[in-house]
């Protein structure tokens, strides 16, 4: 007997996303239905800045023409209705990303969250010494002699907090390399990470490798060192499921304009028990309970780190994007960049005098692609490139160290998202291959 297909079964298994569908999700996006240099504009630029939905670009309009006020200060109709906005928004967010309500902290971006942590882990000892918090806080803090490890291939903004709170602190900052294939070398990270291991900081999926690499082997060799597991999740979040419960990891952050949000927004997860031990980073209004001419109290999590005037309507924002992305499908937009990312890696490997980074293909990556051209500095790559309409990122990507170790001074990267289509692919590898002829290498 045959077998139907029920509603709930076809909601299992929602279908790939396909060219067809993507053209439907292009005219979401203003910004794409333009001429660049006389061609119609291929943005390949998302894994820095992605594009705006209508439906994010109009919430954040509706709040600004039916509900601006100050949240959490004021009794009158508009403050409590941009309070709700404000606090439905975070309630949004921390389900987007599988944790409490009171653990999604709005920062500016996933910088300002990476800062935020590691300033107040070094601020964790003098509170203790001064007799302020408690035993769990204490358990916190950090010493010389203490080790924060990190991997080879971050961006500069989960690295140089890292190197400044080693600094504050007499703590040493070691690090997990990575092998030629772009992959970090767990052998290594198993003999790093040991008893002095107080911080394990690591991006979920690297920036200029595409590499994504094992949360879980990570999160179990720190768990057994006892050391806190920070994950920068800035090229995972807005591109596949991410439970950061389920992962274990007691920190995460993300920044909105990676994710179809607008700038100037962005999100810190932490535990509970942990946000609510750790001394506040900024200090001001909004985030005190008592307040004399000597001391202040401050309130828990989330307001204890959320000081003075907020980001709200970006958070309004941000949630329109989560819901955005939610009603697309994660799944199916990792699904439909794991297919662009290794026809771009595929299709630059066969092109002479090109070096991709990363994993090869058929190997598991984002959707993105960063590349060396033999002969042609990056930056006249990139340019060659917008000349025919298609924009991608040059330089180091804030990433020096890695591609030191890969013997470079600077890539050109392609990112996609999930309003790129397999044209748009095949236009850039096409003017790819015109490259190194143009400039004679």
């Amino acid at each position: 007997m045959a077998v139907v297909s029920t509603p709930a079964t076809l909601e299992q298994a929602p279908p790939v996303l396909d060219n067809a569908e993507v053209l439907r999700i292009r005219n979401d996006f203003p910004v794409l239905d333009q001429l660049v240099n006389g061609r119609p504009l291929v943005y390949l630029d998302s894994g820095a800045t992605s594009q705006n939905p209508l439906s994010v670009i109009e919430a954040e309009q509706e709040f600004y023409e039916q509900r601006n006020a100050a949240v959490h200060r004021g009794a009158h109709h508009l403050a409590v209705e941009a309070t709700e906005a404000f606090e439905d928004a975070r309630q949004t967010v921390a389900d987007f990303i599988g944790v409490d309500y009171a653990e999604t902290i709005w920062t500016s971006n996933a910088t300002e969250g990476l800062n935020l942590i590691s300033y107040t882990l070094s601020t964790a000892a003098l509170w203790s010494a001064q007799g302020r918090g408690d035993a769990a806080l204490k358990e916190l803090a950090l010493h010389p002699g203490d080790e924060i490890v990190v991997t080879e291939m971050e961006h500069h903004a989960n690295l140089i907090p890292w190197q400044e709170l080693a600094f504050r602190t007499g703590a040493t900052l070691r690090y997990i390399p990575i092998d030629d294939a772009g992959s970090l070398r767990m052998d290594e990270a198993a003999a790093i990470i040991g008893p002095r291991t107080k911080v394990l900081a690591f991006t979920h999926a690297s920036n200029v490798l595409g590499t994504i690499n094992p949360v879980r082997e990570l999160v179990a060799l720190a768990r057994a060192a006892g050391a806190l597991v920070v994950l920068d999740a800035c090229q995972s979040a807005p591109h596949m499921p991410l439970d950061v419960k389920d992962l274990d990891v007691d920190f995460a952050v993300f920044s909105g304009h990676k994710m179809l949000a607008p700038t100037g927004i962005g999100v810190l997860y932490g535990k509970q028990e942990l946000l609510d031990v750790l001394p506040p980073f900024l200090t001001g209004g909004s985030m005190i309970t008592t307040v004399t001419m000597e001391r202040a109290e401050y309130l828990p999590a989330p307001q204890r780190f959320e000081a003075g005037t907020q980001r709200i309507s970006q958070a309004v924002a941000l949630a329109a994007a989560v819901n955005y992305l939610t009603e697309t499908g994660l799944d199916r937009i990792h699904r439909w960049e794991a297919e662009l990312g290794e026809r771009m890696v595929s299709g630059l490997e066969s092109l002479p005098g090109i070096r991709v980074l990363g994993p090869a293909a058929g190997k598991e990556r984002i959707g993105l692609a960063a590349f060396d051209v033999e002969g042609v500095h990056a930056h006249d790559v990139g340019q060659f490139l917008d000349s025919r309409g298609i924009a991608v990122r040059v330089g180091h990507h804030c990433a020096q160290p890695l591609h030191r170790r890969l013997g470079l001074t600077a890539t050109t990267r392609a990112s996609a998202y999930l309003y790129n289509t397999t044209d748009d692919v095949d236009r850039f590898l096409d003017a790819v291959s015109g490259v190194r002829a143009y400039f004679g290498a």
